[in-house]
């Protein structure tokens, strides 16, 4: 293990940096009228039209075309075309400042780009084309009022659709589901999907990302509500495994140290951001490299304290570098 190099700091000019997200090799803040900075760090003039204190965060899709502003505990968003406003979304008011707003955009098989949100109920995810606006799956959420989705992501190549949500009382879980079969059959939405519920040790879990178009690396924090777990694993709640979608198996399991936070996959790693940037090899469980005077926010799933954001941060599209934006700035660190 060794304490990884910054690659490079950026200095912003005003104001805090509320997104982030790769445009080449430059970095954008589409929350923050799309100000831009260049590879060399140099800021350039932000756009005229700015998005109030109620939108705080934002998802950009694949091709980088489409664009989601929102705010992370309210019940509103935007989206975008380029710089074009194109429609508001809007979520379910009922629970909407304890939870974080679940909204994502990814690639269909097809390579249509889509929209995953829940417009009518927190429990009901609905998969629309991005561009047209059409439903092409929406769950009924009938066998589902106690969940609450959270953080929909879609799998390169489009296979599979994932939410790091929760359950009440309150206790995070990750759903996993074939969108290709939802897009056939919009049930298969509804239930527990193909992941168990609990997938590690019975601990709730803190977050989920994908590191590629299969693999599905999942991080359990402490243990939940279900007590029916061994007494060894209940002194080592903190895992990090790696889930195969084609397999329907677990590749690797590890006791990793904790709390870990948001994490974001980086090839054969994972970038764990709860305190400060951590590295850990997904196949061995293994600090690989850290980074503890990056501070960040010690932020532990997807629901419960409002005074603790999300990290902002983004994985360059060639895997090799993450922007996170700090109080003082923008950092961006190389992935050994």
């Amino acid at each position: 293990m060794s304490d990884g190099a910054v690659v490079r700091e950026i200095r912003v000019r005003t104001g805090e940096v509320r997104s982030l997200v790769w445009d080449g090799d430059d970095l954008l803040d589409p929350v923050g009228g799309r100000r831009r900075w260049s590879a060399d760090g140099t800021e350039h003039r932000r756009e005229r039209r700015r998005f109030g204190r109620g939108y705080d965060r934002a998802v950009t899709s694949p091709s980088g075309r489409w664009t989601v502003v929102y705010g992370e505990r309210g019940t509103r968003g935007l989206l975008l075309d380029g710089r074009r406003v194109v429609r508001e979304l809007l979520r379910d008011e009922g629970h909407a400042g304890d939870f974080d707003y679940p909204v994502g955009l990814g690639t269909l098989s097809d390579g249509r780009e889509v929209l995953v949100h829940c417009p009518e109920r927190d429990d009901r995810l609905r998969v629309e084309d991005v561009a047209t606006g059409e439903s092409l799956a929406t769950g009924s959420g009938e066998e589902m009022s106690s969940l609450f989705h959270a953080r929909p992501a879609i799998s390169p190549g489009g296979r599979w659709l994932m939410s790091a949500g929760w359950v009440w009382h309150p206790d995070g879980v990750c759903r996993v589901y074939d969108l290709e079969q939802a897009l056939t059959d919009p049930s298969t939405l509804d239930g527990e999907g193909v992941l168990d519920h609990r997938p590690l040790s019975g601990a709730e879990v803190d977050s989920a990302c994908w590191l590629d178009g299969d693999r599905l690396a999942v991080v359990a924090g402490e243990v939940g509500w279900d007590r029916d777990v061994d007494e060894e694993r209940e002194r080592a709640p903190h895992q990090l495994g790696v889930w195969s979608g084609s397999a329907s198996t677990w590749l690797h399991r590890h006791d990793i140290p904790g709390p870990v936070g948001t994490i974001l996959g980086c090839g054969e790693a994972v970038l764990a951001l709860y305190g400060y940037p951590r590295l850990f090899d997904v196949r061995t469980g293994e600090l690989i490299a850290r980074w503890p005077r990056l501070a960040m926010p010690r932020r532990q799933g997807s629901y419960g304290a409002t005074h603790i954001p999300t990290p902002v941060a983004a994985v360059h599209p060639g895997g090799g570098r993450v922007a996170l934006a700090l109080e003082s700035g923008i950092a961006v660190i190389s992935i050994p």
